[in-house]
């Protein structure tokens, strides 16, 4: 069984550090894909979608381009996280467990905690500066981690990143505006579900996925000191939370 991996907004597969190697060493992990969203990673060129279920059904023609048959485990994180419970909700068949890390969907929280209102001048500034790539990885670095024993070779790697496959302004408000409006479905995915957050998440109130673990039912798991960039804080936590849960089921 394939794990599929979906990152958050503007940020592609590298950005995954160590967690999919880390992923793959799990007993019966199966091949793990690191699938970029459109306007991202190698699909920086493509027009994101404004809607995650647009974003989710060309994640999930490319997926089936790459040839990997369904059903998957999707593992997913923040806007990631919202189109992965689309795509469960919407092609129950394809996705067999779901993993959704520091995500936040309408109906169950508010803009103010989905987005912490005393970040929004820090994103406004990010913003007008988005093409000035060391400053602008600064501050996202800040915003999503706690974990800053390695800040200044995450920063030059984003940097790489940003230089190699850069994301436009236009896919950034796009990718923005598709996680401000979406809305989770009436049902909760038919699959089992497992949540994951980070208590001090300083980006997205932790109480979003609180909400949402509620509301389904789902396990839920909170590290007491990551950011909301909770793979890249602590990899080995998430996946000593994976094989935990599997070797529940």
């Amino acid at each position: 069984m394939s794990w599929v991996l979906l990152r958050g907004l503007t940020r592609e597969a590298r950005h995954w550090g160590g967690l999919p190697q880390q992923l793959a060493g799990l007993p019966g992990a199966g091949q793990v894909v690191t699938l970029d969203l459109p306007g991202n990673g190698v699909f920086h060129r493509q027009l994101s979608p404004a809607s995650v279920r647009g974003i989710m059904a060309l994640a999930r023609h490319q997926l089936q381009a790459q040839g990997v048959a369904p059903p998957w485990n999707l593992l997913a994180m923040s806007l990631g996280g919202m189109v992965a419970t689309d795509w469960a909700q919407q092609h129950p068949q394809e996705v067999n467990r779901l993993v959704l890390i520091n995500t936040s969907m309408r109906p169950f929280s508010p803009v103010t905690e989905r987005l912490r209102p005393g970040n929004w001048p820090a994103l406004a500034l990010l913003a007008a500066r988005w093409h000035n790539a060391d400053p602008t990885e600064r501050t996202i670095h800040r915003l999503t981690c706690n974990n800053t024993s390695s800040r200044e070779a995450d920063i030059a790697a984003w940097v790489h990143i940003r230089q190699t496959a850069p994301v436009s302004p236009g896919n950034a408000w796009r990718q923005l505006l598709a996680a401000a409006q979406f809305s989770s479905g009436p049902q909760a995915p038919h699959c089992p579900t497992l949540v994951l957050s980070s208590s001090a998440d300083r980006l997205v109130n932790p109480r979003c996925s609180h909400r949402v673990a509620d509301a389904w039912q789902a396990p839920h798991h909170s590290h007491p000191w990551a950011g909301h960039d909770l793979p890249h804080d602590d990899a080995g936590w998430v996946c000593r939370q994976l094989a935990r849960w599997l070797a529940e089921a």
